[in-house]
C-alpha cells in the first residue's frame, strides 16, 4: 500500500473503506480520480477508479477526471468524446477537479464546456491563487465561479474545500478564506449563489463542509432545509485514521426533530441517488 509523502499515511484500502461504511451507516460511496499533479505525487487514473467500481460494485460507484491541458492542450480540444466514453462506461460525474488554474482560464472553460454538454456534474476544489495549492482559482466572493454558473446553467457544479464553505458567511476574509470559521454565521456570498444559481450544488464532505453546517446550528439548520434539495452529505475518507461528525450529527438533529424528514433523507440519500442512479 502506497503512503502519501505529508503525513506518512496509506490510502485507505477498499476493504477499510467498507469497514467505515458499515459503521457509519453509509450504503455506497463515490471513488474519485486524482489524475492532477497539483494534487500530490501518487496518481489514481479513471481505469483505476473504473477498476475498483467494477470491483466492488456493492461499495463504490465513480467520477473520471480530465486534466484541461490533455488531448491537444487547446480550448478546442473535444473533451465531450471523452466523457462520452467514460460516461458508458458508468462514470457519473467529472471530480474531483483540483488542476490550479483560474476558473475563466479558457482551457479550463472549455472543459465545463463539454461537461455542461455531456450532462456531467462536476466536483470543485476552490483554491486562492496559481501555484502552491492544488485546485481551480477563484477570489474572495467567488466572482470566477459565479460567471461559470451564470455562463453554462446545465451544468451542475458540486462545490467543495474550505475557500468555497468559508464563503457561507460574510465574515470571511482575504486571511481566514483557507480556514475553518467560528461561530455565528451572518449569511455571505455563498448564500447569495444558492439563492440565485439552481445549478450550485453542495459537497458536505470533509472538514470544510462539516463546519459549515455545524459552526452556527441554527444556521446550519436553516440552510439545510432552505436548500435540501441541492446538498450532498459526504466523507471524503483518504487514509483509514479519518473521522467525521458530520452524520451522527444529522442523525441527532433529526431524531431531536429540528431537521426535517424530507431534508435529512435527500441530503443524506435520495439527492446522491439523482445522480448516482441517473
Amino acid at each position: 500500500m502506497l503512503r502519501r509523502p505529508r503525513n506518512n499515511e496509506h490510502y485507505a484500502s477498499p476493504e477499510q473503506i467498507r469497514e467505515k461504511y458499515d459503521l457509519w451507516g453509509i450504503e455506497k460511496g463515490v471513488i474519485m480520480t486524482g489524475i492532477s499533479p497539483e494534487f500530490g505525487f501518487h496518481i489514481q487514473s479513471n481505469e483505476e477508479a473504473y477498476q475498483l467500481a467494477q470491483d466492488y460494485p456493492e461499495t463504490f460507484y465513480w467520477f473520471c477526471n480530465l486534466h484541461p491541458t490533455m488531448g491537444k492542450n487547446s480550448p478546442d480540444t473535444d473533451f465531450s468524446y471523452f466523457l462520452d466514453f467514460y460516461k458508458k462506461l458508468g462514470a457519473k460525474g467529472v471530480g474531483e477537479v483540483t488542476f490550479n488554474y483560474y476558473i475563466d482560464d479558457p482551457l479550463v472553460d472549455n472543459l465545463f464546456y463539454h461537461c455542461a454538454k455531456c450532462d456531467m456534474p462536476v466536483t470543485i476544489h476552490i483554491a486562492p491563487q496559481v501555484g502552491g495549492y492544488y485546485g481551480i482559482v477563484d477570489d474572495l466572493g467567488l466572482p470566477r465561479l459565479e460567471a461559470l454558473l451564470d455562463k453554462y446553467p446545465r451544468l451542475r457544479i458540486l462545490g467543495h474545500s474550505q475557500f468555497f464553505w468559508s464563503e457561507i458567511g460574510r465574515d470571511v476574509t482575504e486571511e481566514t478564506r483557507g480556514q475553518y470559521p467560528a461561530g455565528k454565521v451572518e449569511p455571505g456570498r455563498l448564500v447569495e449563489l444558492f439563492e440565485n444559481y439552481p445549478n450550485l450544488l453542495g459537497d458536505l464532505s470533509a472538514g470544510s463542509g462539516q463546519n459549515a453546517v455545524m459552526r452556527d446550528i441554527d444556521f446550519g439548520l436553516w440552510f439545510m432545509e432552505r436548500f435540501q434539495d441541492r446538498l450532498f452529505y459526504g466523507t471524503d475518507v483518504s487514509s483509514p485514521s479519518v473521522e467525521f461528525q458530520l452524520g451522527s450529527w444529522l442523525d441527532e438533529m433529526n431524531a431531536l426533530g429540528k431537521l426535517s424528514d424530507d431534508a435529512y433523507m435527500k441530503i443524506c440519500r435520495t439527492n446522491a441517488l439523482g445522480i448516482l442512479e441517473h
